[in-house]
C-alpha cells in the first residue's frame, strides 16, 4: 500500500514540534536543494498526552489542503517514553488512512516506532527527510544539461550521417549518368558511322557516280536515256554534264 511520493511537491506539509530543530532542519535543507519550495507547517506538540490528538488533527488539516502534495511527521531524538506517541494505534491507523503521501522521520536512525511502518517512506532524520522529498536544483540541471548536450551531439551525428550518405547518394548518382552518358556517346557515335557509311556521299568517295536525267530523276537504267541525251553526273569532288552517244554493246 506505499504510495510515491511525487517528484516535486507543489506543497509539503510539515508536522513538527513548535520551533524545534526538526523543523529548521526539515525546511533550511529542502530550501537549499529547491529555491521557493513551499511548506504548510503545523507545529504540535510532539511527546506527551497531547501529542496524539494534534498530530492527528495536523494530519486532517494538511490532507484538506489540496497543494500539499507530501506530508512529513518529524521530530528529533528523544527518550523511548517521548517516542511512544508515534506508536499509538490511533495515530497509526490514521496515517494508514491518509490519501497524501507520509514521510515519516522520528528521532534517529536506531529508533523504529510504528509509525515507520506504516509510513510510505522512512527518513532516518529531519535533514534525510528533505533531501528524500525536495530533488536538488543543481543536480536537475546538471541532468537537463547533461541530456541538452546529449541531444546536440545526437542531432550533429545524425546530421552528419544523412550529409554523408547525401554525398554518397550524389556521387553514386555522378558516376551513373556518367556512364550513361558515355554509353549513349558511344552509341550514337557508331549510329554517325553507320550513317556515313550509308550516305550518298560516302558512296561517292568510293569512286561511284550519280547520274541524272534532265528532268533530276536518278538514272538506274540504261533505257532511260536515249542517244545525244545529255545528262548530269555528279562525283565525290565536282559535277560535269555528257551527251549520251551511243549504246555500247
Amino acid at each position: 500500500r506505499k504510495q510515491p511520493l511525487p517528484f516535486l511537491p507543489r506543497k509539503i506539509g510539515l508536522i513538527c514540534g513548535r520551533g524545534s530543530a526538526a523543523m529548521h532542519d526539515v525546511t533550511v535543507n529542502a530550501s537549499e536543494r529547491w529555491p521557493g519550495i513551499e511548506f504548510e507547517i503545523r507545529e504540535v506538540a510532539v511527546q506527551g498526552m497531547q501529542c496524539v490528538p494534534e498530530v492527528i488533527g495536523a494530519l486532517q488539516e494538511l490532507e484538506a489542503v489540496a497543494e500539499v502534495d507530501v506530508i512529513i511527521i518529524t521530530r528529533g531524538g528523544g527518550s523511548v517514553e517521548d517516542l511512544l506517541p508515534f506508536s499509538n494505534e490511533s495515530l497509526v491507523r490514521a496515517v494508514s488512512d491518509c490519501r497524501t503521501p507520509i514521510v515519516s522521520a522520528i528521532g534517529h536512525e536506531q529508533d523504529a516506532p510504528l509509525l515507520d511502518f506504516v509510513s510510505d517512506l522512512r527518513a532516518s532524520t529531519p535533514t534525510d527527510a528533505a533531501k528524500r522529498v525536495v530533488p536538488s536544483l543543481v543536480e536537475q540541471e546538471s541532468i537537463v544539461n547533461g541530456l541538452r548536450n546529449r541531444a546536440r551531439v545526437s542531432v550533429a551525428n545524425h546530421f552528419e550521417r544523412e550529409a554523408t550518405q547525401i554525398r554518397d547518394h550524389r556521387r553514386r548518382m555522378t558516376t551513373v549518368i556518367s556512364h550513361i552518358v558515355e554509353r549513349s556517346a558511344a552509341q550514337v557515335a557508331h549510329l554517325a558511322a553507320q550513317v556515313r557509311s550509308l550516305s550518298p556521299a560516302a558512296t561517292l568517295d568510293r569512286g561511284y557516280a550519280i547520274v541524272l536525267a534532265g528532268d533530276g530523276s536518278i538514272v538506274r537504267d540504261e533505257s532511260q536515256v536515249k542517244d545525244e541525251q545529255i545528262v548530269d553526273i555528279r562525283l565525290a569532288k565536282g559535277r560535269f554534264a555528257a551527251t549520251r552517244i551511243k549504246e555500247i554493246r
